[in-house]
């Protein structure tokens, strides 16, 4: 996913174009990890400087729920990135000092089965310390 792209689905949903959402996601884009909301909070407040946790919070959750950004819990705080765009279904390893992520095709899910449970869902991530901080 890329600015236009995420800038697009936006609009198809119905929210206007704005300089803060721009710059938003070229953050996202700009990084191959997760961010936390402090994090982008540092990011936009030279540019605006009433931004508040809230703003950012709302525009996360915004983003999350069109598939724009994906998110995770790491040491008891949320965390997003940029949806992956990998196709088919895969789960990722993440870096837990620098946050960058790589894709795992493989699932263990394939080895569950239930009779008595219908499953609809289900997250599968992997952390440890990628090759460069290792």
């Amino acid at each position: 996913m890329n600015v236009s792209e995420a800038l697009k689905i936006l609009k198809d949903h119905g929210y206007k174009y704005t300089r803060k959402r721009e710059l938003f996601l070229e953050l996202f884009a700009s990084e191959r990890r997760y961010l936390t909301a402090r994090e982008v909070l540092e990011y936009l407040k030279p540019t605006f400087s009433g931004l508040s946790f809230d703003t950012i919070y709302r525009n996360l959750s915004v983003f999350t729920e069109l598939g724009i950004l994906e998110e995770t819990e790491l040491d008891g705080e949320k965390r997003f990135r940029y949806s992956c765009m990998m196709p088919g279904h895969h789960h990722h390893m993440i870096c837990l000092t620098c946050g960058k992520t790589s894709a795992v095709k493989a699932c263990p899910m394939n080895d569950i089965e239930s009779d008595d449970f219908q499953i609809t869902d289900h997250k599968f991530e992997i952390y440890g310390y990628c090759k460069e901080c290792h």
